[in-house]
């Protein structure tokens, strides 16, 4: 038997496949290295923007990375800088797709709007090329700068697992990020925090969500997070607002048992890694 008859031969599907395969990851490449050119011209100061775009950064599963539409992720950025002032601090915390849409909106507002501190806590080492970058692991929620802590008021956030370890450890990165919340009391007996979170994350994850985020009255909406390339998981947007036009309260406000009752049962996929209690969240504030 001759060498030829032992090498490994392809069919033509096959080779479409491949070559098609290289000529996204190629594309992918040069997208993105334009991006980076983009960004350090941005960083020197050039007075052209050119708009930013999650296409240069490929997905990668092994990362749970599922990126928002651009509709979605927009609508999401524009809710945080509405009312926003100099003063304001935004966090976005795993969700690269929010803070590109952020950095557009920002970047292509009038020359008087308000310019607030906006950061992305990511464990994706590409997004350095963006000087708001922090590099985040969930599974040490307060591996942060120590000027970080209380300086921020406006979070957005989607754990990159649906797991009970990574949505709690990240409740306590929130929490120890957060400023100290103020609550608006009105007619009706509500109270509204000047804290907003909107949290994207799988349904399966709602009583949790709700028990970890009940202090400052996270609820259930109506708006759906399209993800660009589909996701299989059905997925909810949970915020601690309604926002005209936009979003409303879909499910009954936390009962007292899930304020004060500790985080137990996992639902996630991926195992637990270790218990933390309520009490251990509120002592990260």
């Amino acid at each position: 038997m001759s060498e030829c008859d032992d090498e490994l031969m392809l069919s033509p599907e096959a080779l479409e496949a491949l070559k098609a395969f290289y000529t996204e990851r190629d594309a992918h490449a040069e997208k993105f290295a334009q991006l980076q050119a983009a960004a350090e011209e941005l960083r020197a100061g050039r007075e052209t923007y050119i708009p930013l775009s999650m296409d240069a950064f490929a997905e990668d599963w092994n990362e749970s990375q599922f990126w928002y539409t651009d509709e979605v992720a927009t609508t999401i950025a524009k809710q945080l800088l509405d009312g926003a002032t100099n003063e304001t601090g935004i966090a976005v915390i795993s969700v690269p797709s929010v803070f590109i849409a952020l950095k557009n909106l920002m970047a292509t507002a009038p020359a008087d709007a308000p310019k607030p501190k906006l950061i992305l806590l990511e464990h994706d080492n590409r997004f350095a090329i963006f000087p708001e970058f922090i590099f985040y692991d969930y599974a040490q929620p307060f591996k942060l700068p120590s000027s970080l802590k209380g300086t921020f008021d406006r979070f957005a956030c989607d754990p990159p697992f649906l797991a009970e370890d990574c949505q709690t450890k990240t409740a306590l990165t929130l929490r120890w990020l957060s400023k100290p919340a103020k609550f608006t009391p009105h007619s009706d007996g509500r109270f509204t925090p000047d804290i907003k979170l909107v949290m994207c994350t799988g349904e399966r994850m709602e009583r949790l969500v709700h028990k970890l985020h009940a202090s400052i009255g996270v609820r259930t909406t109506n708006f759906e997070p399209t993800h660009a390339r589909g996701l299989s998981n059905e997925f909810y947007c949970y915020a601690n607002f309604e926002a005209e036009g936009v979003w409303k309260f879909v499910a009954a406000q936390p009962s007292a048992a899930d304020v004060a009752g500790a985080v137990t049962g996992g639902e996630g996929d991926t195992g637990k890694t270790g218990k933390i209690s309520t009490s251990d969240i509120a002592s990260a504030a």
